[in-house]
């Protein structure tokens, strides 16, 4: 279990972090801008139909709030953490393939009546996949979107009080959706490196005064055609 203080430490934290995911929320916006704007009318990425790829990937989660209601004076938040997993992916066309991904978040519920309390993520999605034309044989730049499921993992419940009654909250499972940005550059004919910017919905990841979630993940990895 992880033991952080809460004070006034959190506001400062839950200011960081609306700045962080503006901020990266406005990368997407590039990302897809710069993707469009290098987009050819007759150069191929360097994607061949009916290819295989498989993908290992690290990055950072930014979390969000993790409840409707506050819990004894404070609202929990699942925090900023490293997330890690492998995609595999089947590409139809030079342009239109499907992915799917096994993630893991090493998160935290956080701004808590008590201690911190690890809050594990697992999540199954499926995703379309558009690669882009580019002039750049190399460079493979794509939009991506999804859904799937979440498995959340609470080391143990959130105690506390909503109006004055006393509360205990548990994870809860539910399903995701997900759009993002990214790029492929390949290395040679079978390895590539990837850059990935996603938004993630969740609809819930606690069983009682449950809010829907908004997050970021950007990750990096690398990856194998064949």
């Amino acid at each position: 279990m992880k033991t952080r203080n809460s004070g006034n430490t959190s506001s400062l934290t839950r200011r960081r972090n609306g700045h962080v995911t503006r901020a990266l929320r406005r990368a997407t916006g590039w990302v897809a801008c710069a993707v469009i704007a290098s987009a050819g009318p007759s150069l191929m990425a360097q994607v061949t139909p009916n290819s295989h790829e498989i993908h290992l990937y690290a990055g950072w989660l930014f979390g969000s709030e993790l409840t409707s209601e506050r819990i004894s004076n404070r609202t929990p938040e699942l925090d900023d953490d490293f997330a890690f997993g492998m995609r595999y992916g089947y590409n139809f066309t030079r342009q239109w393939g499907v992915e799917l991904s096994l993630g893991h978040n090493l998160n935290s519920a956080t701004n808590l009546p008590g201690s911190d309390v690890d809050f594990g993520l697992t999540t199954i999605e499926c995703n379309a996949i558009w690669h882009f034309t580019t002039s750049q044989p190399k460079w493979a730049p794509y939009l991506t979107f999804g859904a799937g499921y979440g498995w959340a993992d609470i080391d143990q419940p959130i105690r506390g009080t909503v109006r004055e009654q006393n509360v205990t909250i548990d994870g809860k499972d539910s399903f995701t959706a997900n759009a993002g940005a990214g790029v492929k550059y390949f290395l040679n004919d079978r390895t590539m490196l990837r850059f990935d910017v996603r938004y993630r919905y969740l609809d819930k990841l606690v069983d009682s005064f449950d809010d829907s979630l908004n997050t970021v993940e950007t990750t990096i990895g690398i990856g194998w055609r064949f």
